[in-house]
């Protein structure tokens, strides 16, 4: 089987185009490496394309961007590549397609659908109203021969009035992820000239909950709804970079913890 490190670009293959510029995902010059360059301009090794994605999917995210910084700048590239492109310059072999190509599927599920297991009869119940805590199961309303409805938050038959958007009746019902968010560590971003913030945070765009590894730039792109955010300040990137850069603090320096987690308007 080919690995990463092994694997080489076909010098006949007269479909790529070979450029004689470094890596532009690790940088590397070695000149017995045939390098190739991407629909977005920048040049990429199939090892190196390979390891790249593959680190895009653990962190959730099944849209391949472009991780190079432009020209004198440190922003990043972020063109989106398909993934067509992705499996015939990365040099996929069949294990590693059957990887990427089921990885994504179930991401791009959870990106588009909110379920969860109904305590009555197991199976996976969607929420259509995200508003709401009451969540009503088709299954069991038909097996009981009456309305069935389990809590989205605390997972336990429904009590009380409904719709209700901060908790059921049922004791100790609360928002487990808001609990995070109060209570969690703070991290320090040592390229972000040591600024100190929470380490989680919930996406300002779907509620998502995500976490910083402390390495790289601030911004992250959320594994759910796939919109880019600064970690620090909490605004979209756009927004964040009009004052700043991937590396320095925004004008209105570091948000606070969050007492609340957005709802996701698809």
């Amino acid at each position: 089987m080919t690995t990463e490190q092994e694997k080489r670009y076909d010098p006949s293959d007269k479909t790529l185009k070979f450029v004689d510029r470094p890596d532009e995902i690790t940088g590397d010059d070695d000149r017995d490496t045939l390098r190739a360059e991407m629909s977005c301009g920048h040049a990429v090794t199939p090892q190196s394309l390979t390891a790249w994605c593959r680190s895009l999917l653990d962190q959730g995210q099944y849209k391949f961007t472009c991780p190079a910084l432009e020209e004198g700048t440190l922003q990043r590239c972020g063109a989106e590549w398909p993934y067509t492109e992705i499996r015939r310059l990365a040099v996929l072999n069949a294990q590693e397609q059957a990887h990427f190509e089921e990885t994504m599927v179930m991401l791009a599920v959870a990106e588009h659908c909110e379920y969860k297991e109904c305590p009555g009869c197991k199976s996976f119940v969607e929420r259509l109203d995200l508003t709401n805590l009451s969540v009503h199961c088709k299954i069991c309303t038909a097996d009981n021969g009456r309305a069935f409805q389990f809590c989205w938050q605390c997972e336990q038959t429904w009590k009380g009035p409904a719709p209700r958007s901060d908790k059921c009746n049922n004791e100790g019902c609360k928002n487990i992820d808001v609990e995070r968010l109060a209570n969690c560590r703070k991290i320090t971003l040592p390229q972000v000239r040591n600024v100190e913030c929470p380490s989680l945070r919930a996406c300002p765009t779907c509620g998502n909950i995500v976490e910083h590894d402390t390495t790289g730039c601030k911004n992250l792109i959320c594994n759910r709804c796939q919109v880019e955010f600064c970690f620090v300040c909490l605004k979209l990137t756009p927004d964040c970079l009009s004052t700043s850069s991937y590396f320095l603090l925004c004008s209105d320096g570091v948000a606070g913890r969050q007492t609340s987690i957005p709802s996701w308007v698809k």
